[in-house]
């Protein structure tokens, strides 16, 4: 089936509404995504935008763009937490856990690659790091400077906002205006070396405790916060990029920081488009270890949570976040996760199925349609849930025809078996195995469903029912039909 790229429309931040997704260069896409930053292991809620985000990238390569994808490690620089405090918070991680800074920064890395691969993320197409790019950091420092947004006292690099509001819009993402900003701020530190209240740190002086610093042109120190992600986007990506995302939390200040810098020191906006996915719920609450619904990614997959009274694989935990779109907030709760998981269920068995079906003459229903119906759901702001809901109906056809109440030519099969293992295996990025392929489990599989039947010709009942809970309790579905026992 032909499907063109040109039907994509995505959400702009910027714009605040759907846009025709037309890239810079034809065929070509440019995609930079905040990576993590390496003081913790990252939770759930980062995970959930950083699955969000493979799910674009995988639907942009289904479409058939060449996509240079580029996601940051933040290794290096000032953090500013939730009480509006600058820290070097891998510093703080490191004399905390008594441990070089290098040394935390390599211990959450391996656990962040090892997420992506539980998780089964795409790798970037470059995963740069900040502490690789400091002189890149430098340079655009030294043209904002140049360009006469900004100044440096005392050591540190600050960004001159009131001389940017000028010539530039500041707020043009968030939509905060600075005077609103003012009421919200906060003391933080080296307030009184800034000329104006909203003004941020481009370079930081080095304190005497500070684990990591370099050299610059102001004296020894390290990175502001926002400049690691202009200096590798731009360096990757050029000046003017596709698409820029990340986190809701980071739209400000840091997106709108970024913004300021770019413009500040190459004349434009990074991006054309601005992405952004919104947060996690639990139990109905913000994820918060203040509200004790904190929970990390490899906690719920092991079941050495609380907060769930079992374990999930990954692959239904990625499959739940598919079905709720990227900018709408998600609620894990056990009653949703357990429904995840019958659903994950039913759609693993109609893809087994669907190899099976004997075909006809004649199709009985519009196949084109059912492959159409993917293709606008994805096309719609990559709208997964819709997707999903498409693919049960595509599963619902499949039973009628394996029941005996629809048919299906050959042809009509194989676009549909070809379409709907791409959109759930590339797409969706869902891992499903085929029915019965386990060569170890299958001899035992033969052996328990042989004890049934003969169960089921006695009439034991009790017996019958008995081995079909025990599976289902580990994880495999028995199903009666026409053809016989299958399991899955």
């Amino acid at each position: 089936m032909s499907v063109t790229s040109r039907n994509l429309q995505l959400y702009n931040s910027l714009s605040g509404k759907k846009e025709k997704f037309e890239p810079l260069h034809e065929n070509n896409v440019g995609m930079y995504v905040c990576g993590p930053t390496l003081y913790s292991e990252p939770h759930m809620g980062n995970m959930r935008t950083f699955i969000n985000f493979d799910l674009i990238y995988r639907y942009l390569l289904h479409l058939g763009f060449n996509v240079k994808y580029v996601r940051n490690i933040t290794d290096a620089g000032h953090i500013t937490n939730s009480a509006g405090h600058e820290e070097d918070s891998i510093g703080k991680a490191a004399r905390l856990e008594q441990m070089q800074s290098l040394e935390i920064v390599y211990k959450y890395n391996v656990k962040f690659q090892e997420l992506q691969r539980i998780y089964n993320l795409l790798p970037p197409s470059i995963e740069p790091t900040a502490t690789g790019h400091i002189q890149e950091q430098i340079e655009i420092i030294e043209q904002i400077l140049n360009n006469g947004y900004g100044y440096a006292v005392n050591g540190s690099v600050y960004f001159d906002t009131k001389k940017y509001m000028q010539d530039f819009n500041y707020g043009i993402l968030s939509g905060r205006k600075v005077d609103e900003l003012e009421n919200e701020t906060r003391n933080l530190n080296a307030q009184d070396e800034k000329r104006f209240f909203a003004d941020f740190a481009l370079w930081k002086k080095a304190n005497p405790d500070d684990m990591q610093i370099w050299r610059s042109p102001w004296g020894n120190g390290n990175p502001g916060w926002h400049i690691e992600c202009t200096a590798m986007s731009t360096k990757y990506l050029g000046k003017h990029f596709d698409i820029h995302g990340g986190g809701m939390d980071l739209k400000f200040p840091h997106h709108e920081d970024e913004i300021a810098q770019s413009c500040g020191s190459f004349g434009c906006n990074p991006a054309k488009y601005w992405m952004h996915a919104n947060m996690l719920n639990v139990n109905g609450q913000k994820m918060s270890k203040s509200f004790g619904n904190y929970f990390l990614p490899k906690e719920i997959i092991e079941g050495t949570t609380n907060l769930f009274k079992k374990a999930y694989p990954a692959n239904v935990l990625r499959f739940f976040m598919m079905q709720a779109h990227y900018r709408s907030t998600l609620d894990f709760t056990e009653t949703a996760l357990d429904a995840a998981e019958k659903g994950f269920s039913r759609l693993t068995d109609g893809l087994n199925l669907i190899e099976k079906l004997n075909t006809a003459e004649n199709s009985s229903f519009d196949v084109q349609s059912i492959v159409s119906s993917f293709y606008e759901a994805m096309n719609d702001d990559f709208n997964a849930p819709i997707l999903i809901a498409n693919l049960f109906d595509a599963v619902k056809q499949i039973n009628l025809i394996n029941d005996g109440n629809a048919t299906i030519n050959k042809a009509d099969k194989d676009l549909l078996e070809t379409e709907m293992k791409s959109f759930v295996f590339n797409v969706l990025g869902l891992e499903i195995a085929s029915s019965n392929n386990d060569s170890k489990l299958k001899p035992v599989m033969e052996l328990v469903l042989d004890l049934r039947q003969q169960a089921r010709t006695n009439k034991d009942w009790t017996t019958s029912d008995k081995i079909r809970d025990g599976l289902a309790a580990a994880g495999i579905v028995v199903k009666d039909g026409k053809e016989g026992t299958t399991w899955s």
